[in-house]
């Protein structure tokens, strides 16, 4: 049975993963006959926001503490995974892979990234393990591997269409970091096959719950066909 990890950046769209996303997610992977595994980090959020008003809270959380609210509980340690352990990884979209894994949402292009998530990334992509980057999450894997030797091929949504973000601007940030960004809407996924990374826009378009779920399972599936072949 293929075991594929979920890297949870906190609970809740504005602060952390998007939380129907990482569910969906969770289906799609037993729907396709493998097991998935909760991972995340024992370091604060950058902050906490009030998901009723959208307003910021004086209150600190900390990600592998707001991740066990999806995980029922059962997540793991970033530290204690090692890549030998995945066929596969997940990064589910929300702000916690812009503000807690990368400070994207503050610096763009110019952000930084968490050290022990770039050292996963790059250690799974040089065992040939494959990655899918939900939503904003491309933003992650296009910090991961700026400066290498290669060059990954990912969408984070399309022009084409409604969305509630500026498509173009995340469009132009990832190019500058060395990603070839493609469009695709939310009926669609990208698939490198060179590089093993598939990218999905989920709620990066406006799209009901429905398309989101449909987007994800055809990541997914994306996904199980790249480790089978």
């Amino acid at each position: 049975m293929n075991r594929i990890g979920i890297l949870l950046s906190g609970c809740g769209v504005y602060d952390g993963a998007e939380i129907q996303e990482a569910v969906l997610t969770m289906l799609a992977i037993e729907e396709a006959g493998g097991e998935y595994v909760c991972i995340s980090i024992d370091k604060e959020q950058f902050h906490t926001i009030n998901h009723l008003t959208g307003e910021e809270q004086p209150v600190k959380r900390n990600m592998m503490e707001e991740a066990a609210r999806i995980a029922r509980g059962e997540v793991v340690s970033i530290n204690d995974i090692k890549p030998s352990q995945l066929d596969g990884l997940v990064i589910p979209g929300g702000f916690g892979s812009a503000k807690n894994f990368t400070s994207w949402a503050f610096k763009g292009s110019e952000s930084d990234i968490l050290p022990e998530v770039k050292l996963l990334l790059v250690n799974l992509v040089n065992i040939g393990c494959p990655i899918v980057a939900l939503c904003v999450s491309p933003v992650v894997v296009a910090k991961a591997f700026e400066g290498a030797s290669f060059s990954t091929r990912m969408t984070i949504g399309s022009l084409i269409g409604s969305s509630p973000y500026d498509i173009d601007s995340f469009k132009k940030g990832l190019s500058t970091t060395g990603v070839s960004v493609t469009d695709k809407k939310v009926t669609e996924i990208e698939v490198d096959e060179v590089n093993r990374v598939i990218t999905a826009p989920c709620y990066m378009m406006d799209t009901s719950l429905l398309g989101v779920r449909n987007n994800v399972k055809q990541a997914i599936d994306a996904l199980f066909q790249m480790i089978k072949n």
